[in-house]
């Protein structure tokens, strides 16, 4: 049982519904519930997408619940850093495809989780920052990171250092997000990606991102020969069969995920 999160399987679709209402505040047992969560679908090879939406049409989530940093306990601090970090580390690691259907305000560590997926759909309206620096924090769950490498490193720092905000059209410009929708669509436009995954091998899917993320932990002379060693190592699947018999027998495949 889930007290922050709700879940819902469609398909081959796992959706997660942030619920800790008024914003959908993390806490550490929200965050928790989701390194778990997260973990659990990727064992589960009937699901190849997951997505990630607020409840209401006003916020995404507005990351941390400030009043846990009131009395600025180290140790809680310590904590909750850790718990982010396993959260959404956790979450980028998923072995498929996760996209975040910003349908509002995305703050700081909300901005944080939507950095951590693949793939971001935004509403009009939606507004999105990295104020930590204002209250004289810092994001620690991936966005110092992250957004650099979205965005470059000028508006990075625009959002970062001198605490700006940007709506869902800038953030498209910037690329911070793929694609802008009309308000109250971005969870039909996210289920619609989602089911375009579900065309792919989930086992071609999970080689080809661990590859694009690569650039994150080795360089480029180091990731070319990985991807070739990825592509043989696919010929060891049942997938790669299917699908090349798929497409040569004029049929659509039936994924295994194995």
């Amino acid at each position: 049982m889930m007290s922050n999160l709700k879940l819902e399987k469609i398909a081959n679709t796992a959706v997660v519904t942030f619920n800790n209402p008024p914003a959908h505040t993390w806490t550490f047992d929200s965050l928790a519930e989701l390194r778990d969560l997260v973990l659990a679908l990727n064992r589960d090879c009937d699901i190849y997408a997951l997505v990630l939406t607020g409840d209401g049409d006003k916020f995404f989530s507005a990351g941390a619940d400030l009043k846990v940093f009131a009395d600025g306990d180290k140790k809680v601090a310590a904590e909750m850093a850790d718990i982010f970090g396993q959260a959404f580390e956790t979450l980028s690691n998923f072995r498929g495809v996760s996209i975040a259907a910003i349908n509002g305000y995305a703050m700081g560590g909300g901005l944080e989780v939507a950095l951590a997926c693949d793939l971001r759909i935004a509403e009009q309206g939606a507004q999105m920052a990295l104020p930590e620096a204002t209250v004289g924090l810092l994001p620690c769950a991936g966005g110092t990171q992250n957004l650099h490498i979205l965005v470059g490193e000028g508006w990075a720092k625009r959002m970062i250092l001198c605490g700006e905000r940007v709506d869902a059209e800038r953030a498209e410009r910037i690329g911070l997000v793929e694609e802008v929708v009309e308000k109250g669509t971005s969870l039909s436009a996210a289920l619609d990606l989602a089911q375009k995954v579900s065309k792919q091998s989930p086992v071609a899917v999970a080689a080809c991102k661990k590859l694009v993320q690569g650039h994150r932990q080795r360089s480029l002379t180091d990731n070319l020969p990985q991807e070739r060693t990825a592509f043989v190592e696919l010929f060891d699947s049942q997938d790669q069969r299917e699908g090349v018999n798929a497409f040569l027998e004029k049929r659509p495949p039936v994924w295994q995920n194995k």
